[in-house]
């Protein structure tokens, strides 16, 4: 083991922190399934096993995938002063975490698809809402990752920019939603786009999963221009706003150009609103976020 150790330049206290992190991010995922089935008023283990409730899978996909992406802002490879901050620390933003995304569920509940009963549709095995669920979760979680690793510390500041960085996600997801209910609207004769989601548009679900995570790539792109201090903390956040707004406007922009030119010849409405291809939102999806992915590269 010593000459391992010697091998690899590894110290023993620098593997202890990394197997106290792993072991509580382990903990922390296993305890999201429990937290989705209380929520969710279901027992996890009969509906993924016994019902084969495909959409409360995905469902619980995402919340997973959303604390993961979480966990990677708490694990910033800085090592606490003791395993006791450490593990302090991580089970601190990682518990943080796993609240807010259930709360981010919440609000995209009521407030960005309040037309939509998810939970009851999710129990009916509604697969195109599983994924809507799904594709919320983990929006919100890349932007508590940015403010994670735009924050510095451990006290009530990092709690209060945390909190207040989840706001502007919420902000800024319900307003992409107003803005592509009305477009879809427009382009079909003042349909609902939440009646489409709940009538089981899969192509719709997935073009909207891609939409709502290149928004929130594109409101990360603040983290790379404003420095985290406690005393601006207001002006920060605001920064981040404005930030996020102008962001998700230019990635709008390109997305469309890119789409224009991906898919030259093809009627994106007709296909995808009217003929429900998945193929087609698939690619939509694919160049939304591979845009954003790619400005707030070239943003850091």
């Amino acid at each position: 083991m010593e000459n391992l150790i010697e091998i690899t330049g590894l110290n023993l206290d620098l593997l202890i922190f990394l197997a106290i992190d792993l072991t509580i991010a382990i903990l922390l995922l296993g305890t999201m399934r429990f937290v989705s089935g209380i929520s969710a008023g279901v027992n996890t283990t009969e509906e993924l096993s016994q019902k084969d409730n495909f959409a409360f899978g995905i469902s619980l996909a995402g919340s997973i995938a959303a604390l993961g992406i979480v966990l990677t802002g708490a694990i910033t490879g800085e090592t606490a002063s003791s395993f006791v901050m450490e593990i302090i620390g991580m089970l601190a933003y990682g518990l943080y975490g796993l609240i807010l995304i259930k709360v981010g569920r919440v609000i995209h509940d009521k407030i960005a698809l309040q037309k939509i009963d998810k939970t009851a549709l999710i129990k009916e095995q509604n697969i195109t809402i599983g994924l809507v669920d799904a594709a919320g979760a983990i929006a919100t979680a890349i932007i508590i990752r940015a403010v994670l690793l735009w924050v510095d510390g451990l006290d009530i500041n990092t709690f209060i920019a945390i909190t207040s960085g989840f706001v502007v996600a919420q902000a800024m997801l319900v307003l992409v939603t107003r803005i592509k209910e009305k477009q879809y609207a427009r382009n079909n004769q003042e349909d609902s786009l939440q009646e489409a989601l709940e009538n089981g548009q899969l192509a719709l679900a997935i073009r909207y999963t891609g939409q709502v995570i290149s928004t929130a790539l594109a409101v990360t792109a603040a983290s790379h221009f404003l420095t985290y201090s406690p005393e601006t903390l207001v002006m920060n956040l605001l920064g981040w706003l404005v930030f996020g707004i102008i962001m998700t406007i230019l990635v709008s922009i390109l997305t469309s150009i890119a789409k224009r030119i991906v898919l030259m010849g093809i009627n994106l409405v007709e296909e995808v609103d009217q003929q429900h291809n998945v193929g087609v939102a698939s690619v939509e999806m694919a160049i939304s976020i591979s845009i954003a992915l790619i400005l707030t590269a070239l943003m850091a």
